[in-house]
């Protein structure tokens, strides 16, 4: 079973999930990173620009899911480094510190808990996020053009596409894309109809809306809404 909820860190979510049965299962992009425990292990998932399936790992997990944007600074490492990958923390950080905070992880009364707390050290080490990453997360995912969005800020697209690869692994274009099908997503959930939800998130069309959603999700958007119940 999987459960989230919102984090002491700001705009961050913290989540278990306890599978309930064998198999592989399909995490769908988000813009975010996320700090993952499992079997006792650190590791670090980057931001994806396709569904990532798991390969039915059995066993708990938990998660602090960072805000788009915020994990780098967090990690001391580049988005772009982690794109589409899953890695040990000991693969980014000295081993013998990451064995100390993997101990102190497992000795918390669960997991979830001692990820948040390693995660509010680390932010409390760091500077602050940078609040032009925020505005861009914002902007695009109120469906503002990237040019719009850009020239909003007072940035060349050269340079937004460069700081967006720094801060969310790709460029702002394929960020936006991603945000658009979360939009999407949450919409036919609801029941509302795939024409009507093409219209509402800035497709040009239910086929074009179609087209995404099997190109980062890997599925037709009706099996993708049937296995996710």
């Amino acid at each position: 079973m999987y459960v989230e909820r919102a984090s002491r860190l700001a705009g961050a979510v913290v989540w278990r999930n306890a599978p309930e049965r064998d198999g592989a299962a399909r995490v769908l992009p988000d813009g975010c990173m996320d700090l993952l425990w499992h079997e006792g292990r650190l590791l670090v998932a980057g931001p994806d620009t396709h569904a990532h399936v798991t390969d039915g790992e059995n066993g708990a997990w938990a998660g602090v899911r960072f805000y788009p944007g915020t994990a780098p600074a967090l990690l001391c490492v580049p988005a772009h480094e982690l794109r589409d990958r899953r890695v040990e923390l000991a693969d980014l950080w000295p081993a013998a510190e990451v064995r100390r905070l993997a101990a102190r992880v497992n000795a918390a009364p669960d997991p979830a808990s001692g990820l948040e707390d390693l995660a509010l050290r680390q932010a409390a080490g760091a500077d602050p996020p940078d609040p032009l990453l925020r505005h861009v997360v914002t902007a695009l995912d109120a469906g503002r053009p990237v040019a719009a969005t850009a020239d909003e800020l007072g940035l060349g697209a050269r340079q937004l596409h460069r700081r967006s690869l720094t801060a969310f692994g790709y460029g702002p274009k394929t960020l936006a894309r991603i945000l658009r099908l979360r939009r999407a997503l949450a919409l036919a959930r609801d029941g509302i109809p795939f024409a009507d939800t093409a219209a509402r998130t800035g497709y040009a069309d239910q086929a074009h809306l179609a087209r995404d959603v099997r190109e980062l999700a890997g599925l037709p958007l009706g099996e993708l809404l049937a296995r996710r119940g």
